[in-house]
């Protein structure tokens, strides 16, 4: 039975919709990003986080989120331009979502409802980050202040999971 995880799909910063339906059988991260927080140079951890395992079958995905501190104020542009020049992203990024919420877009009301945090289920800031595992299940929340390089031996561990 497929999970839930890929009955979502989100908007590309390039405008394409993507249903997450063509991930099955990878290892996501999904995180919160903004160009603008003392956390934006996890950009870099993600991308060679990424750029090591994603022949293995990761694929992260970043979400810009302009609702904590108002970190993410520019447009599709700005976030691209910041994303590529500062820090060679080459991941999947997405457009600016809310994560909390009336207007919280659906994959993140999701993934708060299978993975609440130590305080609740609300994000708090940017660059939380999420794990799927190859099966479409959500499978373990890291706070923001986790730098990438701390996920490596899970996201390793599940990518050499059948």
């Amino acid at each position: 039975m497929a999970s839930e995880f890929y009955n979502f799909s989100a908007t590309t910063l390039q405008g394409k919709e993507t249903s997450l339906d063509t991930l099955e059988g990878k290892v996501v991260v999904v995180v919160n990003t903004a160009s603008q927080c003392g956390f934006t140079p996890q950009y870099e951890g993600l991308e060679a986080l990424y750029r090591k395992h994603k022949d293995d079958g990761l694929v992260i995905l970043g979400f810009p989120c302009n609702q904590f501190g108002k970190q993410e104020p520019g447009g599709k542009q700005e976030i691209e331009e910041g994303c590529l020049i500062n820090y060679g992203v080459s991941f999947p990024m997405f457009e600016k979502v809310e994560v909390n919420g009336a207007n919280a877009h659906p994959l993140f009301k999701y993934l708060k409802e299978n993975l609440g945090g130590m305080l609740g289920s609300r994000i708090k800031w940017n660059f939380t980050k999420f794990v799927i595992d190859r099966h479409g299940k959500p499978v373990k929340r890291y706070a923001p202040v986790t730098k990438p390089e701390k996920l490596a031996p899970y996201i390793e561990k599940l990518l050499s999971e059948c």
